[in-house]
């Protein structure tokens, strides 16, 4: 391959909703030369979003939601489908990406953000959707944090706790976690942790 390309040949949008789906039928260019059979693939469209892990240095705590996931109906226990999380929310075409992170901490577990850092900036699932998410990390007082929050007008029941790390960690370890999101976070706290101790604590 000299030059990695594609065309796009047409595309449609047989499903438009809460989230769109688009038919695209595409070519690319191949590793042996030359081009692909006109490939067809569908892609789910709901924006570019945004998640912040929430961390209280001092405490050691993280904040932990806990929500319904209509990706998850189909596990065999139905509680299953309650998944625990971090805050992350979709961007709206005039917001930056710190200012959702802090809007969705606020909706979401009724904190607000001292200090942002970025964690990393990932195609969450590049085979079937176009989702982009940046990932952040925000410094929190956990002292006062928990209950129950969430937009009504978005249908929202969000139950919000704070556990130490070391229990966030052994949750990970049992597959209690099974967000890739929040997973991908808590490792990254888990390298991290010790410098950030030192700037935030």
């Amino acid at each position: 391959m000299t030059k990695k390309a594609f065309k796009i040949i047409d595309e449609a949008m047989p499903f438009k909703g809460f989230f769109n789906v688009k038919t695209y039928t595409l070519q690319h260019t191949l590793y042996a030369g030359g081009w692909s059979q006109p490939i067809q693939r569908e892609v789910f469209h709901r924006g570019n979003c945004v998640g912040i892990l929430l961390y209280d240095a001092k405490l050691d705590e993280v904040v932990i939601i806990e929500q319904f996931r209509a990706g998850a109906v189909l596990t065999e226990n139905q509680e299953d489908a309650w998944l625990l999380e971090i805050v992350a929310g979709a961007m709206e075409d005039d917001e930056t990406a710190e200012e959702v992170a802090r809007r969705e901490a606020l909706e979401e577990a009724g904190c607000e953000v001292e200090e942002i850092i970025k964690i990393n900036e990932f195609f969450t699932s590049p085979g079937g959707t176009s989702e982009c998410l940046k990932l952040f990390c925000g410094r929190v007082d956990a002292s006062q944090i928990g209950g129950i929050h969430g937009l009504d007008h978005e249908d929202e029941d969000i139950a919000v706790s704070t556990m130490k790390f070391d229990e966030v960690w052994n949750l990970l370890q049992q597959g209690r976690i099974v967000s890739a999101i929040p997973i991908i976070a808590i490792q990254w706290l888990y390298i991290n942790r010790d410098e950030l101790r030192q700037r935030w604590a």
